[in-house]
């Protein structure tokens, strides 16, 4: 998957706005200080998020962000795509022209761990991750999986 720091940022930023908002705007210079994120890189991914009707600007004194909707309503995935981010694990395109117009031999593999990771993220809303609750609802609990580089098996 390429998640870069486009969407981890914008997630990050979202729950520090989350966190602090419902009763002020927050502004981004706020957001940056406390996440270390430069403003002018908030500036660029909250153009996106207010263009996809993720977060609300209120101008003037006072000013700042606002969720445009309640955190609960606001999927990770919902965010990672507002900031252009893709959810692809592979190279090759949903149509399968992976090599000259054909699949490639791993191409529903791919394809299948980006429904999976597509499928986590939207279930892991905004909410979830201000209250610590990093697991979505309906994720099976148990033990996490680990490989390690001499097996293939789960540890």
């Amino acid at each position: 998957m390429r998640l870069t720091t486009k969407g981890r940022f914008a997630v990050t930023a979202m729950v520090d706005l989350a966190a602090r908002g419902g009763k002020a705007p927050v502004t981004l210079g706020g957001i940056s200080e406390r996440q270390g994120i430069s403003l002018s890189y908030l500036e660029q991914l909250f153009g996106k998020l207010r263009r996809s009707e993720i977060v609300v600007s209120v101008r003037g004194p006072g000013g700042g962000y606002c969720l445009a909707r309640p955190s609960s309503k606001i999927s990770v995935a919902d965010i990672v795509l507002a900031v252009d981010e893709p959810l692809d694990a592979t190279g090759c395109d949903t149509k399968g022209n992976c090599h000259g117009g054909k699949p490639c031999a791993t191409h529903d593999l791919w394809m299948g761990l980006n429904e999976r990771i597509y499928a986590y993220l939207a279930e892991v809303t905004l909410k979830q991750l201000v209250d610590g609750q990093n697991q979505p609802k309906n994720a099976a609990a148990g033990a996490p999986v680990t490989l390690n580089r001499n097996s293939t098996k789960a540890a």
